[in-house]
């Protein structure tokens, strides 16, 4: 009988299965997450050994878990064919088979994406000898297709043509009726805009899919898929070079010790990055010196993968011990494991031992408004480049909140620095760096953007 077991990651928007046979008692796990306990619970559960760990392609916005479930259960390791592997797999050949007792998973080799990326078409005996569905990776969402910049060196356009034959002459001649499983759903940055549906079929993205819903050559529907491409995040290289690597740490992550305020008060003055989880009213009532506000949300990891260097050892401040070490975890997920310890307490320990604190004021839309053309503040928006080209405060200046570092040599230190994006969560991110930096008269602006419009306020 099929076992067919999606499993979502918040964060990363990241799906994995677990695929086999229950009779046969036989599985494998596709593009399985760094954390590997989820998969070794369900094939527990239902008495299956899990006999491949499979990787769709080398992904870039998360850390795979493939060799990590080799080791825990023997499982073979398969990939596409790359000489990037710098470890033991097996590189299938297109149209390879793949048994899992009266289940089995076909091969496709389906580069654009990446070049070694591959497909898998999923049989089952009980339901005839045509494929019902694909495992697509990272080659089709829903509503949306896989970038092929992510390599770099030129190599775009080359990757957005072999994106083209693999969806207009492989993905498509499979059937409307075939179903679709990728490795994403909405929230990651392996694609443009994908969207909330986290399967789909050939049919649907036929119909509603931008990509596969307008008749383009395979030049018109490059320079589409281009266009307006946004930058991708910051740690997707770092990624891509780690998921190549023998694996480190694969026992899962380690949990950091509960400092005294005294003892993280030493730490933090060394070279160690403070990061503040909790919500951003609760940040700017008061905060350690020095610490960056990536509040615990579902943004969170794709943030701290953005704004956290992997050289340097973190320290967390959360409201409990365990939002801490949820975000121990979310942040094994992207390779970021040297986490000294975390403020014991929160910040309740470091206010009753009299130590400094730090504060950001909070303007509301309608005080930003009044204040906004005064000669002593300054307006940033640390939206994307493109939502605020799309529409941003009057008189608005604008740095990427990515990029603030960047940036800080063309802030007016004298005036009041308002930072603003599209929620008040990046905006925070970017205060607290300017906080840090030395900037002494800075706000952010809860709500931002939203509330900005939902307040009929004026845009340029």
């Amino acid at each position: 009988m099929l076992v067919f077991e999606p499993v979502y990651t918040d964060g990363v928007a990241q799906i994995s299965y677990l695929v086999g046979d229950s009779k046969a008692a036989v599985a494998a796990v596709i593009d399985p997450r760094r954390d590997i306990d989820v998969y070794l619970r369900m094939a527990k559960a239902r008495g299956l050994r899990i006999a491949y760990a499979i990787e769709t392609h080398i992904h870039a916005d998360f850390v795979s878990g493939a060799q990590a479930l080799a080791k825990r259960t023997g499982a073979q390791i398969i990939g596409g064919r790359s000489d990037s592997y710098q470890f033991d797999l097996h590189q299938a050949s297109d149209g390879e088979t793949i048994e899992l007792g009266q289940v089995r998973l076909q091969v496709m080799h389906s580069p654009g994406h990446t070049p070694e990326h591959i497909s898998l078409q999923l049989f089952d005996a009980q339901q005839g000898n045509q494929p019902f569905a694909l495992f697509t990776g990272d080659t089709l969402f829903n509503l949306d297709v896989g970038r092929p910049d992510l390599l770099g060196e030129g190599s775009e356009r080359k990757l957005a043509g072999e994106l083209y034959r693999t969806l207009f002459d492989h993905y498509l001649p499979l059937g409307d009726r075939t179903e679709i499983y990728p490795c994403h759903g909405a929230g990651s940055a392996c694609g443009k805009s994908i969207g909330d549906r986290r399967h789909s079929t050939i049919g649907n993205e036929r119909l509603f899919n931008p990509a596969l819903r307008e008749q383009r050559s395979e030049e018109e529907f490059i320079d589409w898929l281009l266009a307006g491409m946004p930058e991708p995040p910051r740690h997707y290289a770092r990624l891509k070079k780690l998921n190549v690597r023998p694996a480190v740490q694969m026992e899962g992550p380690s949990i950091p010790p509960p400092l005294a305020p005294s003892d993280f008060e030493a730490l933090a003055a060394q070279d160690v990055q403070v990061v503040d989880l909790r919500s951003i009213l609760a940040f700017g009532g008061g905060h350690v010196p020095g610490a960056i506000n990536i509040a615990l949300r579902n943004e969170f990891v794709n943030w701290a993968g953005w704004m956290l260097d992997d050289t340097r050892p973190i320290l967390l401040v959360g409201e409990s011990a365990d939002d801490v070490h949820e975000a121990v975890t979310q942040l094994y997920r992207i390779g970021l494991d040297d986490i000294k310890g975390y403020l014991r307490n929160g910040m309740t320990d470091w206010q009753n031992a009299a130590l400094p604190l730090e504060s950001i004021g909070e303007w509301s839309v309608h005080e930003l408004d009044r204040k906004r053309n005064d000669s002593d503040v300054m307006l940033l928006d640390v939206r994307s480049p493109a939502e605020y080209e799309a529409g941003h405060i009057p008189n608005a200046h604008h740095a990427f909140v990515a990029h603030i570092d960047t940036a800080l040599g063309n802030l007016d230190r004298d005036k009041t620095i308002a930072t603003y994006c599209g929620s008040g969560y990046r905006a925070s991110i970017a205060a607290s760096i300017l906080k840090k930096n030395g900037f002494k008269k800075v706000v952010n602006v809860p709500g931002s953007w939203a509330a900005w419009r939902a307040a009929d306020l004026p845009v340029a």
